[in-house]
């Protein structure tokens, strides 16, 4: 079965949660977690988006964003491709580092979650 289409417009605001492939641990060192920020601030700043808050977990994170030119996907893809890639290429190995398919929640006013992802970065 094919999966619903991603609600894209410009301005959304989103919570993105995405998770290691096989629920393995991307972020164990604190290199990987670094190296995963980096690339997150490249993505805002090429695909224009408003993060709001982040938080990392061993093996999964959370993101709290708004795209105001509506490229979530395009931008999702780039950042999880062009992280795997460094992390796979520092690492010697191979493959994916994230679930294939992220959980995307669009909502309305993401301004009440403010206060719960500032606690937490």
């Amino acid at each position: 079965m094919a999966r619903k289409l991603r609600i894209e417009f410009e301005g959304a605001r989103y919570h993105v949660i995405n998770r290691g492939n096989y629920r393995s641990d991307v972020f164990k060192s604190s290199g990987a977690a670094d190296s995963f920020l980096k690339t997150l601030e490249e993505a805002v700043e090429k695909y224009g988006w408003i993060l709001f808050g982040y938080v990392l977990m061993r093996n999964h994170y959370h993101l709290a964003i708004a795209t105001p030119r509506g490229n979530l996907s395009a931008g999702m893809h780039w950042l999880q491709s062009t992280f795997s890639t460094r992390f796979n290429r520092f690492r010697g190995e191979r493959g994916i580092c994230f679930k294939v398919d992220s959980f995307l929640r669009c909502s309305r006013m993401i301004t009440p979650f403010v206060g719960w992802w500032i606690t937490f970065i």
